[in-house]
Protein backbone atom coordinates (compact mmCIF):
# COMPACT_ATOMS: atom_id res chain seq x y z
CA UNK A 1 0.00 0.00 0.00
CA UNK A 2 1.48 3.21 -1.04
CA UNK A 3 -1.21 6.03 -1.26
CA UNK A 4 -1.62 9.11 -3.46
CA UNK A 5 1.18 9.33 -5.87
CA UNK A 6 1.93 11.21 -9.52
CA UNK A 7 1.42 8.59 -12.20
CA UNK A 8 4.91 8.82 -13.75
CA UNK A 9 6.80 8.27 -10.12
CA UNK A 10 4.18 5.07 -9.87
CA UNK A 11 5.73 3.88 -13.37
CA UNK A 12 9.04 4.58 -12.54
CA UNK A 13 8.69 2.32 -9.18
CA UNK A 14 6.94 -0.17 -11.34
CA UNK A 15 10.39 -0.15 -14.04
CA UNK A 16 12.74 -0.50 -10.88
CA UNK A 17 11.47 -3.54 -9.77
CA UNK A 18 10.30 -4.72 -13.17
CA UNK A 19 7.11 -5.04 -13.49
CA UNK A 20 3.80 -3.44 -15.24
CA UNK A 21 1.45 -0.29 -13.63
CA UNK A 22 -1.83 -1.82 -13.99
CA UNK A 23 -4.77 0.18 -13.55
CA UNK A 24 -7.20 -1.78 -11.41
CA UNK A 25 -9.76 0.15 -10.96
CA UNK A 26 -10.48 3.05 -13.88
CA UNK A 27 -13.54 4.81 -12.62
CA UNK A 28 -12.97 4.74 -8.93
CA UNK A 29 -11.10 9.02 -7.75
CA UNK A 30 -8.49 8.68 -7.83
CA UNK A 31 -7.99 5.47 -10.19
CA UNK A 32 -6.35 2.70 -8.35
CA UNK A 33 -3.43 1.08 -10.02
CA UNK A 34 -1.44 -1.96 -9.15
CA UNK A 35 2.29 -2.73 -9.44
CA UNK A 36 2.43 -6.35 -10.83
CA UNK A 37 3.60 -8.37 -13.50
CA UNK A 38 0.85 -8.11 -16.41
CA UNK A 39 1.07 -10.66 -18.50
CA UNK A 40 1.73 -13.39 -15.90
CA UNK A 41 -1.65 -12.40 -14.16
CA UNK A 42 -3.18 -12.78 -17.81
CA UNK A 43 -1.74 -16.28 -18.62
CA UNK A 44 -3.41 -17.37 -14.79
CA UNK A 45 -6.80 -15.49 -15.64
CA UNK A 46 -6.53 -17.73 -18.69
CA UNK A 47 -5.96 -20.95 -17.51
CA UNK A 48 -8.76 -20.44 -15.28
CA UNK A 49 -11.31 -20.19 -16.79
CA UNK A 50 -10.26 -23.37 -19.59
CA UNK A 51 -11.05 -25.63 -17.37
CA UNK A 52 -10.25 -29.20 -17.30
CA UNK A 53 -9.61 -30.36 -20.82
CA UNK A 54 -12.11 -32.81 -21.91
CA UNK A 55 -12.05 -35.55 -24.57
CA UNK A 56 -14.43 -34.93 -27.22
CA UNK A 57 -15.52 -38.36 -28.70
CA UNK A 58 -14.68 -39.28 -32.40
CA UNK A 59 -16.14 -41.99 -34.92
CA UNK A 60 -13.79 -43.65 -35.67
CA UNK A 61 -14.28 -46.60 -38.80
CA UNK A 62 -13.14 -49.83 -39.09
CA UNK A 63 -13.49 -51.88 -42.73
CA UNK A 64 -13.39 -55.45 -43.58
CA UNK A 65 -14.87 -58.01 -46.33
CA UNK A 66 -17.03 -61.02 -45.06
CA UNK A 67 -14.03 -63.29 -46.97
CA UNK A 68 -11.53 -61.42 -43.62
CA UNK A 69 -9.55 -63.89 -42.07
CA UNK A 70 -9.79 -64.52 -38.12
CA UNK A 71 -6.02 -63.33 -37.67
CA UNK A 72 -7.12 -59.82 -39.24
CA UNK A 73 -10.64 -59.58 -37.62
CA UNK A 74 -8.67 -60.03 -34.26
CA UNK A 75 -6.07 -56.89 -34.84
CA UNK A 76 -9.11 -55.34 -36.80
CA UNK A 77 -11.22 -56.07 -32.86
CA UNK A 78 -8.46 -55.00 -30.53
CA UNK A 79 -8.34 -51.72 -32.37
CA UNK A 80 -11.60 -50.95 -32.04
CA UNK A 81 -11.26 -51.94 -28.48
CA UNK A 82 -8.56 -49.32 -27.92
CA UNK A 83 -10.92 -46.77 -29.72
CA UNK A 84 -13.88 -47.73 -26.75
CA UNK A 85 -11.56 -47.67 -24.47
CA UNK A 86 -10.96 -44.06 -25.60
CA UNK A 87 -14.56 -43.44 -25.15
CA UNK A 88 -14.78 -42.52 -28.85
CA UNK A 89 -17.52 -44.30 -31.30
CA UNK A 90 -16.70 -47.35 -33.61
CA UNK A 91 -18.35 -47.32 -37.19
CA UNK A 92 -17.73 -50.98 -38.63
CA UNK A 93 -18.03 -52.08 -42.16
CA UNK A 94 -18.29 -54.91 -43.96
CA UNK A 95 -17.59 -54.10 -47.54
CA UNK A 96 -19.11 -56.46 -50.40
CA UNK A 97 -17.20 -57.18 -53.59
CA UNK A 98 -18.50 -58.49 -57.18
CA UNK A 99 -20.22 -61.79 -55.85
CA UNK A 100 -19.92 -61.14 -52.04
CA UNK A 101 -22.79 -59.32 -52.73
CA UNK A 102 -25.30 -62.29 -52.69
CA UNK A 103 -23.94 -63.24 -49.44
CA UNK A 104 -25.20 -60.59 -47.17
CA UNK A 105 -25.69 -63.24 -44.48
CA UNK A 106 -22.14 -63.84 -43.55
CA UNK A 107 -21.60 -59.95 -43.19
CA UNK A 108 -24.19 -59.83 -40.74
CA UNK A 109 -22.41 -63.19 -38.94
CA UNK A 110 -19.15 -61.56 -38.79
CA UNK A 111 -20.66 -58.73 -37.52
CA UNK A 112 -22.54 -60.31 -34.64
CA UNK A 113 -19.27 -61.95 -34.23
CA UNK A 114 -17.47 -58.61 -33.15
CA UNK A 115 -20.73 -57.17 -30.76
CA UNK A 116 -20.10 -60.51 -28.86
CA UNK A 117 -16.17 -60.30 -28.84
CA UNK A 118 -16.40 -56.20 -27.60
CA UNK A 119 -19.71 -56.99 -25.28
CA UNK A 120 -17.38 -56.01 -21.96
CA UNK A 121 -16.73 -52.26 -23.50
CA UNK A 122 -18.81 -51.83 -25.76
CA UNK A 123 -22.71 -51.19 -26.64
CA UNK A 124 -24.42 -51.57 -30.19
CA UNK A 125 -25.94 -48.05 -30.75
CA UNK A 126 -27.18 -48.63 -34.36
CA UNK A 127 -28.02 -52.61 -35.32
CA UNK A 128 -26.17 -54.19 -38.78
CA UNK A 129 -28.01 -53.25 -41.86
CA UNK A 130 -27.12 -52.68 -45.17
CA UNK A 131 -26.26 -48.94 -46.52
CA UNK A 132 -25.88 -48.06 -50.07
CA UNK A 133 -26.34 -51.62 -51.47
CA UNK A 134 -22.74 -52.77 -51.20
CA UNK A 135 -21.99 -52.24 -47.31
CA UNK A 136 -23.09 -53.59 -44.43
CA UNK A 137 -22.47 -51.22 -41.00
CA UNK A 138 -23.30 -51.08 -37.38
CA UNK A 139 -22.03 -48.54 -34.76
CA UNK A 140 -20.84 -49.49 -31.41
CA UNK A 141 -20.73 -47.04 -28.61
CA UNK A 142 -18.42 -47.46 -25.39
CA UNK A 143 -20.19 -48.57 -22.50
CA UNK A 144 -18.56 -46.79 -19.84
CA UNK A 145 -18.01 -49.69 -17.51
CA UNK A 146 -14.57 -50.53 -19.14
CA UNK A 147 -12.93 -53.58 -19.31
CA UNK A 148 -13.73 -56.30 -16.82
CA UNK A 149 -10.64 -56.68 -14.61
CA UNK A 150 -9.60 -60.13 -14.41
CA UNK A 151 -10.43 -61.55 -11.09
CA UNK A 152 -7.20 -61.94 -8.47
CA UNK A 153 -5.09 -65.29 -8.79
CA UNK A 154 -6.25 -67.72 -5.79
CA UNK A 155 -3.42 -68.77 -3.89
CA UNK A 156 -2.49 -72.76 -5.02
CA UNK A 157 -3.74 -75.38 -2.82
CA UNK A 158 -0.72 -77.34 -2.18
CA UNK A 159 -0.87 -80.99 -3.20
CA UNK A 160 -0.01 -83.82 -1.28
CA UNK A 161 3.79 -84.73 -1.51
CA UNK A 162 3.83 -88.05 -3.29
CA UNK A 163 6.59 -90.32 -1.31
CA UNK A 164 10.08 -90.51 -3.61
CA UNK A 165 10.21 -94.04 -4.61
CA UNK A 166 13.68 -94.27 -4.15
CA UNK A 167 13.32 -93.57 -0.31
CA UNK A 168 10.70 -95.98 0.09
CA UNK A 169 10.90 -99.00 2.80
CA UNK A 170 11.69 -102.33 0.91
CA UNK A 171 9.43 -104.98 1.20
Amino acid sequence: MLGVMETSAALNMAQEVGLDLVEVSPDSKPPVCRIMDFGKSQYEKQRKSAGPKQHQSQLKQIRMGPKTGQHDIQVKVDKAREFLLRKDKVKVNIVFKGRENAHHDRGRDLLQEIINLLADVAVVEQPPRMEGGRAMSMLLMPSGKGPAKPAAPKPAAEKPKEADPAKAPKA
